[in-house]
């Protein structure tokens, strides 16, 4: 008997915001309630934190290599960010878009710009915004992750970042962490059964009208 599971291309799920909006937590609990979602794991110049590990958090390069992975247009999409490269590889990406598994990205405006000219037909993009200014910096005080100055640069930067919103799919408002990250999940729902990701759709619908 023939399996009656449709084939399906994976999904790149963008979650972007201001710093402190909440993307890293939310991603992060999604990856933990969701098997068949993975992050993708960005390549960075910046220097280790503490409590990271390279190649699980991120692969950490210098400046001369993140060069080299640029010229042989290694990555999908990079940007600096606060002084700093990040960039998406490839191979690992395409790998697991065509074996049906989705990727989530926590990454900036630029690089969902970037992912949309490479590849907008996998791309599902979300921006996560704050209740209000006064709370996206207690946010970013509260996780003592910066020094005042960082917090400082991060918060001058928010008004650009959010300025564009209007440029992505959806947009969650990240006044409770329970309840946007369900709102996420519906989203992935839904994407995951857009007609033109269901690749196996036309074989399926051929068996069930052959009476299989």
């Amino acid at each position: 008997m023939a399996s009656n599971k449709i084939a399906r291309r994976g999904l790149m799920l963008v979650l972007s915001s201001p710093s402190g909006a909440g993307k890293t937590t939310i991603s992060r609990m999604l990856l933990e309630r969701d098997p068949n979602l993975s992050m993708s794991i960005s390549t960075t110049t910046r220097p280790i934190r503490p409590g990271e590990e390279d190649g699980r958090d991120y692969f950490f390069v210098d400046p001369t290599e993140f060069n080299l992975m640029v010229n042989r247009q290694e990555f999908l999409e990079h940007a600096k960010v606060f002084g700093n490269y990040y960039g998406t590889p490839r191979a690992a990406v395409e790998s697991a878009l065509s074996s049906g598994s989705d990727v989530i990205f926590d990454i900036d405006w630029q690089g969902a710009q970037q992912l949309g000219q490479a590849a907008r037909e996998d791309l599902v993009s979300v921006f996560i915004l704050p209740p209000s200014t006064e709370e996206l910096d207690r946010r970013l005080h509260s996780r003592a992750q910066d020094t005042d100055d960082v917090v400082a640069a991060r918060m001058a930067k928010a008004p650009d970042e959010m300025s564009h919103w209007a440029e992505y799919d959806f947009i969650v408002v990240n006044e409770d962490i329970e309840k946007s990250v369900a709102q996420v999940q519906a989203i992935l729902a839904a994407e995951r059964l857009r007609r033109q990701r269901q690749i196996g759709l036309t074989e399926f619908v051929k068996r069930l009208q052959e009476g299989y």
